[in-house]
């Protein structure tokens, strides 16, 4: 065995290169043509690769240190077949490989197979800050592949390589991502989201006496779906109120008439009503995002999500073809769907196909709430309990039943422009129902 130095070779035109990896470490055994060390200048990455065949004695560079041609970077025991033999093309570094623009970045079909399983990465390390030193000596990969990890700022140290001698591919990063995306990414990542710190585990019991109760299996769905919606959604919350004096004179008016027809007249009907018409005035209410987020997808029925308390927690059956249907069979549907809501009897298909969602909390109490968009949907309406409030009319104040609510809405589809004017309209409908029939 004899030990040699490996120097770095004829690398053309380039100066002082920066080394952004070190690949191997004191004692690694490396065959010929593995990659030692990868430099980046301001052009182009390349991979520095083993000349001979044999183990690393002495690691003479650092990540961050400047190379030219003719440093001194290891030196290795060779092999003696190696050792005699002269490096000659083996020495030469691999062609410098420029880095590649993010749209160039071959992307994953469907139809491909999925990745070969692998540990998940916590979200928070997929998306810590990137720099050269996070990116060393620990990962395997080749630059290509490290250029597009730091273009989506994957911190390779966190990502399992399934290549030859657990070298990183792009379908890793890629596979890693989609863990992440996908709420599959570890402990760490269910509790505290993209990248979010998680929130502290504390013994309560050393403070007082405690009880634990599992969650409701409601809860449980629907807690996941709304924290995933809640950090992929950028929400915005428009507050307003509307006069709803005469539409409820015009309800109570009705009170008899509806109940010979075995119906019971609530506010929240007209509200469906009122809802449907101003979707039909902003039809960017009732759409959804494309997966890609790059295009909308409009549509043109109306059905409508009410959120309905139940003993076992809250539920989002759907009202399909609300502009289709009078204010009396909206009011029968409304009472059958909520006593199967109530009896834990919604099938799959009751809460599906939704394209704007309400949930009512009038009957209980409260002011304003900002309510969380029922994705892929792009808003959501909150009702508050109406009040009588001194109104003034030009000369006097008089007594209104004024009935505040609020909508949230998908701040990528919806600006603040229109999210005013949908509600204003909204509200515009439950003061003066005569408007709905023009």
């Amino acid at each position: 065995m004899a030990n040699q130095q490996i120097n770095i070779p004829d690398i053309g035109d380039f100066d002082a290169v920066e080394v952004i990896e070190v690949l191997v470490a004191v004692g690694d055994e490396v065959a010929v043509d593995d990659s030692l060390l990868t430099l980046e200048s301001d052009k182009a990455t390349m991979e520095i690769p083993a000349p001979y065949a044999g183990k690393i004695t002495k690691v003479m560079v650092n990540v961050g240190d400047k190379v030219s041609e003719g440093t001194t970077v290891f030196e290795i025991e060779a092999a003696e077949a190696s050792a005699e033999a002269e490096p000659a093309e083996s020495a030469a570094p691999a062609e410098p490989k420029q880095e590649s623009a993010p749209s160039a970045a071959p992307q994953p079909k469907a139809e491909q197979p999925a990745p070969a399983p692998m540990p998940s990465p916590t979200a928070q390390a997929l998306t810590k800050p990137i720099n050269a030193q996070s990116m060393g000596a620990t990962s395997h990969a080749s630059p290509s592949v490290r250029a597009f990890a730091r273009r989506l700022g994957v911190d390779l140290t966190s990502v399992t390589g399934s290549g030859p001698k657990g070298r990183i591919q792009q379908t890793d990063v890629e596979a890693a991502i989609k863990a992440v995306m996908q709420g599959n990414a570890g402990a760490a990542s269910a509790q505290g989201g993209m990248g979010i710190p998680s929130v502290p585990e504390i013994d309560f019991s050393q403070f007082g006496e405690t009880e634990t109760v599992e969650l409701g299996r409601i809860k449980k769905i629907s807690g996941k779906f709304l924290q995933t919606s809640w950090l992929n959604v950028p929400h915005v919350t428009q507050f307003d109120e509307c006069d709803i004096t005469e539409m409820d004179a015009f309800r109570k008016s009705m009170k008899a008439q509806a109940e010979k027809a075995g119906v019971k007249l609530t506010p929240l009907v007209f509200v469906m009503k009122a809802v449907v018409k101003a979707l039909q005035d902003f039809p960017n209410f009732n759409s959804s995002l494309s997966p890609d987020s790059q295009s909308l997808i409009k549509k043109h029925y109306y059905n409508i999500g009410v959120a309905v308390d139940t003993p076992n927690g809250l539920v989002v059956p759907v009202f399909r073809d609300v502009d289709k249907k009078g204010i009396y069979e909206l009011s029968r549907e409304l009472m059958e769907i909520s006593g199967k809501a109530r009896d834990g009897k919604l099938t799959p298909k009751d809460m599906s196909g939704g394209t704007f969602t309400i949930s009512s909390l009038g009957g209980i109490g409260g002011t304003q709430f900002t309510p969380i968009v029922n994705a892929p949907e792009v808003a959501i309406m909150g009702l508050s309990k109406a009040k009588m409030q001194p109104v003034w009319n030009g000369s006097e104040f008089e007594p209104r039943l004024v009935m505040p609510f609020s909508v949230s809405y998908d701040h990528r589809v919806v600006d603040g422009a229109e999210g005013v004017r949908f509600t204003t309209t909204v509200g515009q409908y439950l003061t003066d129902l005569r408007q709905l029939i023009l």
